[in-house]
């Protein structure tokens, strides 16, 4: 009887708890497989002094893609893909520093998360400024699992002031290594940049931890080094620091580490921690210890320097800082890129290794740094990571069917830490993208205060070194009057006369005047930038200028308006008008923008020039140059094209136009389009008439001052060898001014001239 009240007592605690479970399932986390009915969302507020992170894991993926990872409370944890939205997307891409989201993904497309899930049947709006001010079913109430993790695609801009995290993500699980330094210990050393060689300390809790180097081998070093921005590694004098080490106290995180030598992140490596419990800290080891090799870009040493010179067989092109851009491998004596299929941080690796900086902090994929031209050579690269060069890596040749320069492979590299950014800063802006720009000098008692740069000699080459040196990206224009910027009390010029090719580090690498000379001395004229994350790239379609050029005999009662533009040569004003004619060298012109962002021109429709003889506006006064140089690189004739009608005149696949000259609108030239300049307009042409029979080179140059920004002005030129006999003309051997080997490049200039009209 008693065993009977017992069980009847245990059943009625047993239903009456689950009584209990159902009424409180609006707060409590449900991990049941039964779907409990869904609650009326509100909104998913958390405490007022709890902090939400958020960020973005898993893989495969890219930088601005991933599973969406919650931090709630101290504890990490995903959203459940249940009623998501792009509307959700969006919101979480902007809190995460994102200007929008492009997409999102379900079913744990990016692997299973760990830990709780924090948030389910998120409804937003889109326009919140954060998730938890979307309604939801509250945190940590959900009766989803993990296969069912939320994920976004963020679109690939940054919101002007966004900092970005400077911790590279190893793609591992988040309790090991974020961050790893190398801390010197000889007095040289620590004043010394980059630092090459010192014990390894990795971020622990809020100080550094040391590894112990028991059983360290030269793997782990190169995976190190790779890290840090070094190609190479070196053997370290172990006796040396060992004296140094006996007299300090270490702390030890890390016991023991194996890598294959192929990772890009420590972390990556297998790794045994330090137990909790553990009394012997690294008996008979020592704190480990590394030597790295710089690439040549960052020696001391210029003999070693010229001696290490990096490969001549690969490039970047398009990047806006150092060590990124779109991947072109030589072949041939003519550059071409590589397409993104399987493209993956091994492949990168090598690649950055290869081209002197540390391994792959990002593989690229879909012309993320901006399309190439011409051929494309290498497809499904799997490289192992342990080879010198990517022509060392397996790979497939390229069918017309397999790629195209919309899957162009890119890379970002591990670069040394150079302090440069330190010496440089913009005052006045409205936005941290744009401002007077001052510099960090030394007077004679070597005292440091910060001074100004003269903007006499001012142009947009020094601006994308000053952008590039602060680390904000492109130049999108260089200024020379400043006093809209005038927010700061520094007011004496101490750097004059800079002149940059544009490839420079900073602006101390660039030619400037030893002694401050500038007329303009006062604040206002001081130099200024505004830099951007994005800008255009221009580039002549080489082929068909060398498929449609021609000659005509053109009458100059039809040349009227083309004299009034200067599109004629100067012998053309003492002719007897309007009888008689101008002999013409005629081409078509296709000017593709193969850039990241729209080109437009800088003066705004208010001053563009309205030309009533052809009835139309000139958004920029030189748009294009066209030469003829004799073998001397002289000119012999020459003419030039004003933008009178900067437009779409049509673009790639999936991609829409947004300029047409029509009605006075908007001029430009979208990324992915291209403007076509007929052979049969005015000024489409050089004027010949004077030139005698001979060879030549001829020459076309796309924005030749400079007038509006692009990433790379080392392609705005494309020449051609020209063979004019007196009634006939002949090009051959176009190309794009970056398209061929130095060596092509050389034998093109010392080209002798042809002896028939077969062109080879």
């Amino acid at each position: 009887m008693k065993k009977s009240r017992c069980f009847q007592q245990l059943a009625f605690n047993l239903l009456f708890g689950l009584w209990i479970t159902c009424c409180l399932a609006q707060t409590t986390p449900s991990n049941a497989a039964t779907p409990s009915p869904t609650p009326s969302p509100s909104p998913s507020r958390r405490p007022m002094n709890e902090r939400l992170k958020l960020r973005l894991a898993g893989y495969p993926r890219k930088h601005n893609e991933g599973r969406v990872e919650i931090s709630y409370k101290g504890e990490w944890g995903t959203i459940c893909d249940d009623d998501f939205s792009l509307a959700n997307a969006n919101v979480l891409c902007r809190q995460m520093g994102f200007v929008s989201a492009t997409g999102w993904a379900h079913s744990a497309k990016y692997g299973k998360g760990q830990g709780k899930i924090w948030l389910d049947n998120v409804l937003c709006n889109g326009g919140e400024k954060s998730i938890e001010f979307c309604k939801s079913r509250g945190w940590g109430n959900s009766d989803c699992t993990h296969d069912e993790d939320a994920g976004v695609v963020c679109k690939d801009e940054r919101i002007p002031g966004f900092v970005e995290s400077n911790v590279i993500d190893a793609h591992v699980d988040e309790d090991k290594i974020e961050e790893v330094r190398l801390r010197p210990v000889v007095a040289m050393a620590k004043k010394r940049l980059p630092i090459t060689e010192g014990v390894v300390e990795v971020k622990y809790k809020d100080g550094w931890a040391q590894i112990c180097d028991l059983g360290w081998t030269i793997k782990n070093t190169r995976v190190i080094c790779g890290m840090l921005g070094f190609p190479h590694e070196k053997k370290v004098n172990k006796n040396f620091y060992k004296l140094y080490l006996e007299r300090q106290k270490s702390y030890f995180h890390i016991h023991s580490v194996a890598c294959t030598g192929t990772e890009i992140h420590l972390a990556a490596c297998p790794l045994d921690f330090k137990k909790p419990n553990a009394t012997v800290s690294c008996e008979g080891g020592m704190a480990a210890v590394v030597s790295c090799m710089p690439g040549p870009l960052f020696m001391q040493n210029s003999g070693l320097k010229k001696k290490l010179r990096t490969s001549r067989n690969v490039r970047l092109k398009g990047g806006a800082r150092l060590g990124e851009g779109r991947v072109e491998v030589l072949k041939d004596n003519e550059w071409g890129t590589v397409c993104d299929d399987r493209w993956n941080l091994q492949s990168a690796s090598v690649v950055c290794r290869e081209l002197g900086f540390g391994s792959a902090k990002e593989a690229l994929t879909g012309s993320r740094m901006g399309q190439g031209m011409g051929p494309i050579y290498m497809n499904e690269v799997k490289c192992g990571g342990q080879e010198r060069t990517i022509w060392s890596c397996p790979f497939k040749n390229i069918t017309s069917e397999d790629c195209q320069h919309t899957e162009d492979a890119g890379v970002r590299c591990n670069i040394p830490y150079m302090g440069l950014e330190n010496s440089i800063r913009l005052m006045g802006g409205r936005t941290r993208y744009e401002g007077r720009l001052e510099i960090l000098s030394s007077d004679a008692n070597g005292t440091q205060r910060w001074g100004l740069i003269c903007g006499e000699t001012w142009t947009t080459k020094e601006a994308m070194v000053a952008c590039r040196q602060l680390g904000l990206g492109y130049a999108n224009q260089g200024v020379q009057e400043t006093w809209y910027w005038d927010s700061s009390n520094v007011t004496e010029m101490v750097m004059s006369g800079v002149k940059c090719t544009g490839s420079e580090m900073s602006l101390n690498q660039c030619q400037h005047h030893k002694t401050v000379s500038c007329q303009k001395s006062a604040a206002k004229f001081g130099a200024g930038v505004i830099c951007s994350e994005t800008t255009s790239d221009l580039v002549l379609n080489a082929p068909l200028v060398q498929q449609t050029v021609y000659i005509e005999d053109r009458p100059l009662h039809m040349l009227y308006c083309a004299a009034e533009e200067d599109c004629l040569s100067k012998s053309a004003a003492k002719a007897n008008w309007p009888y008689g004619h101008r002999r013409l060298l005629r081409f078509s012109s296709q000017i593709n923008n193969i850039g990241r962002a729209d080109f437009k021109p800088k003066a705004g429709r208010h001053s563009w020039v309205w030309h009533a003889c052809h009835g139309h506006y000139h958004s920029m006064d030189i748009f294009t140059h066209y030469d003829l140089l004799n073998a001397n690189g002289s000119k012999v004739a020459e003419g030039h094209k004003a933008s009178f009608c900067l437009e779409d005149t049509d673009c790639q696949e999936g991609v829409s136009k947004r300029y047409e000259c029509a009605n006075f609108g908007d001029q430009g030239i979208t990324v992915g389009c291209w403007d076509l300049y007929r052979h049969d307009i005015d000024c489409q042409w050089i004027d010949i008439t004077d030139v005698r029979p001979g060879n030549y080179i001829f020459q076309i140059v796309i924005n030749p001052n400079h007038e509006v920004a692009e990433s790379d002005f080392s392609n705005n030129a494309m020449k051609c060898n020209c063979k004019y006999d007196g009634n006939r003309v002949w090009l051959h051997n176009c190309h794009v001014g970056d398209a061929f080997s130095e060596e092509a490049e050389r034998r093109f200039e010392k080209y002798p001239g042809q002896l028939n009209n077969q062109v080879s």
